[in-house]
Formats: structure tokens, C-alpha cells, sequence
């Protein structure tokens, strides 16, 4: 273990797992079905603020081109957060993970959430969100071009799917949103792809090391704070956000200091549900609640709309669950089995029951 901790980090063969958490309470002792619908639940909450914030932040008049210092002050937040947790509640801000490993998971959090935040000021709110439920057609795309990886038909007709239902989106978007610009297509389409990146990276840093969700986000998003800091001096755009948030503190200082601490929370809920569940079943859950997030935006937020909005959205959906059918295929077709000998089971009885009776009437 001494050599370990001169390399920087700790060895994970001397360390349990780090208890599972709901904020701060170990839920660790519970069964594996409560924790997942807890944890699941609350990060239904924590998220739906989360979109609600963003969205009003980029309500004010002016905010359009400021959203990587928005990010910033994300990101320092968060550090801040994670520092406080690990330091006053875990008691150490040991790390695990090496730092060539954060530097790549830092890389993509960056991408990932200030292309995300930037293209809000671009973009209809639910437009952006319904592209960022579409991480399949990067992963698909890419695991062809760069690793030749082979599909299989499910897969394709999903990615298919999902491509035409944001095409339909993407029109209808065109047609009715002031805020259309192309410009704001080409961040989230990055950011989708730096997103469907990330989740694998993370899981697999997680659980090789096993690093805590505390350590995770201190580390990643430190490090992301640096590269949005260099960024936005060596871009000039430093001193013209701070001028600008400066003006209106309340709604800019103000509102992202909500978006942060619910974010903070929402980001470690996610790792959790990562480290318990899988990515896959985190995306499930994510994108489930993006879909409750782009009907709340509608409902909140006055904006155009049309119903070529709902039946894109439900391509999109149908997509989704289809991928997600396709990589659980054994366990979906073993659940439905069930359900089936189940059924034939109780009406093989039923039907004996009715036979029962007929003889014995017959009889009297």
C-alpha cells in the first residue's frame, strides 16, 4: 500500500466499496430494489429543478453568449461541494483514481456540460434536451467508424429510429421557434457526443479503483475548472461574463448557485445509480426523466408548439426502449415468459374449475 500512496493514489485491493448513499445517509443496508427507486426517485427531483433553473437563467435578455461562465460557476461549485463532503463528512480527500484517468474524465465533463449550457441560449429548451436522449447515434456511429465494431438489425433500426424522430424534431423546431439557430445544433450535437463518452469512462474508473462518488466529482470538476478558466481567458470572454453577471447578480449569481447545489446532487445520485446499476439502466432512468423534463418545459415556459413535437418525441422514445430491449434482451424475454406461464398457468386452472362445475351440474 506504500507504493500506492507515493504514486498518488490508493490501492483499491485495501478497501471495501464506498457505502451507497442518499445524501449523506447510508442506505447501503438496504435491499437492492428500494435503493435503486430511491435513488432513481431523487434524482427525478434533483433534475427537474435542475432543467427548470437552466432554462429560466437563459430567460434573461442578454444571457445568450455566456454560457461557458455559467458552466464555470457550475464547476467551481461543485468543487466547492465535494471538497466540504469529503473533507468535514468522509474525513480524508484521498484519490484513487490516477490523474491521466481525470484528465480524460474531465475532458469530457467539460464538453459535456458547457456545450450543453452554451447551446440553451441557442436552442427551444426541449429541443436541446431531446437531443441530448440520443447518446445511441454517436456510440453506434463511432464503435463503426473507429473500432469495426457490427451491429445487430435492433440496434440500426433504434439508431435509424431515433435519427429520423430528431429530424422531424429539428423541423418542427425550425418552423415555430424564434430561437432557431444553427449554431446552437452543432453545440449539443458535441456535447451528445462527448456524453455518450463519458458514462463508460466514468464506470469503469469507478469501479476499477473503487472510488467514491465524492472523489469523482472533486477531482473531475476541479480540473474541468481550470480548463474553462484558461479557456475563457485565452477566448477574452472572461471580463465581458463577469461584467455581465456583475449587473444582474440575483438572476445570474443567484439562480446558479440554485442550478449548482441541485446539480451537485443530481451528478453524485447519477454516479450512484451508475455504480449500483450500470450505465445503462442510469441512462434509462435520465432519460425518462428528460422526457418528464421537455413536458414540464412546455408547461411552465410559454412557447411555440405543435403536435409534430409529440410525434417525434415519441419516435424518439420508441427508440430509445428498443436499444434498451435490445441490451437486456435475455432479461426482457426471461420477464415476459414469466408473465406468459403465469397467464396460461391461472387460465389452464380457471378453465379446469369451470369443467368441474358443468360435470357436477350435468350430474345433478
Amino acid at each position: 500500500m506504500g507504493s500506492d500512496l507515493k504514486n498518488g493514489y490508493l490501492s483499491n485491493h485495501d478497501h471495501l466499496p464506498p457505502p451507497v448513499k442518499l445524501l449523506n445517509f447510508d442506505i447501503s443496508s438496504w435491499p437492492k430494489l428500494p435503493q435503486f427507486l430511491a435513488i432513481s426517485l431523487a434524482v427525478f427531483f434533483f433534475y427537474l429543478i435542475y432543467g427548470y433553473m437552466q432554462e429560466l437563467i437563459f430567460r434573461l435578455p442578454g444571457m445568450q453568449p455566456y454560457g461557458w461562465y455559467l458552466t464555470l460557476i457550475q464547476f467551481i461549485i461543485y468543487s466547492v461541494l465535494s471538497y466540504s463532503e469529503m473533507y468535514f463528512i468522509v474525513g480524508n480527500v484521498s484519490r484513487r483514481i490516477p490523474w491521466k484517468v481525470y484528465f480524460q474524465i474531465s475532458f469530457y465533463t467539460v464538453a459535456t456540460m458547457g456545450l450543453s449550457n452554451a447551446s440553451v441560449g441557442y436552442l427551444n429548451y426541449p429541443t436541446q434536451v431531446i437531443f441530448k436522449c440520443c447518446k445511441l447515434v454517436p456510440v453506434l456511429i463511432g464503435g463503426i467508424l473507429i473500432q469495426g465494431k457490427k451491429y445487430g438489425i435492433i440496434d440500426l433500426l433504434a439508431a435509424i429510429l431515433m435519427s429520423f424522430g430528431l429530424a422531424l424534431f429539428t423541423l418542427a423546431d425550425s418552423k415555430v421557434s424564434p430561437n432557431f439557430n444553427p449554431k446552437g445544433y452543432l453545440m449539443i450535437s458535441l456535447a451528445l457526443v462527448a456524453d455518450a463518452i463519458i458514462g463508460n469512462v466514468q464506470e469503469k474508473a469507478m469501479k476499477t479503483f473503487n472510488a467514491s462518488n465524492e472523489e469523482v466529482v472533486l477531482y473531475s470538476y476541479s480540473i474541468g475548472t481550470c480548463f474553462i478558466f484558461i479557456g475563457l481567458i485565452f477566448t477574452g470572454q472572461l471580463p465581458s461574463s463577469f461584467y455581465f453577471f456583475a449587473k444582474h447578480p440575483a438572476e445570474t449569481y443567484g439562480y446558479t448557485l440554485i442550478l449548482g447545489t441541485v446539480g451537485y446532487f443530481g451528478v453524485n445520485l447519477v454516479l450512484t445509480l451508475v455504480r449500483i446499476s450500470g450505465a445503462l439502466v442510469a441512462v434509462t432512468i435520465t432519460t425518462m426523466r428528460k422526457a418528464i423534463t421537455i413536458i414540464f418545459s412546455f408547461y411552465l415556459f410559454s412557447k411555440p408548439f405543435t403536435q409534430q413535437y409529440i410525434w417525434s418525441g415519441l419516435i424518439v422514445l420508441l427508440a430509445i426502449y428498443l436499444n434498451i430491449y435490445n441490451k437486456n434482451k435475455q432479461s426482457f424475454d426471461s420477464f415476459f415468459e414469466n408473465i406468459l406461464t403465469k397467464f396460461k398457468f391461472n387460465l389452464k386452472k380457471y378453465l379446469s374449475k369451470n369443467d368441474e362445475k358443468k360435470e357436477m351440474f350435468l350430474e345433478v
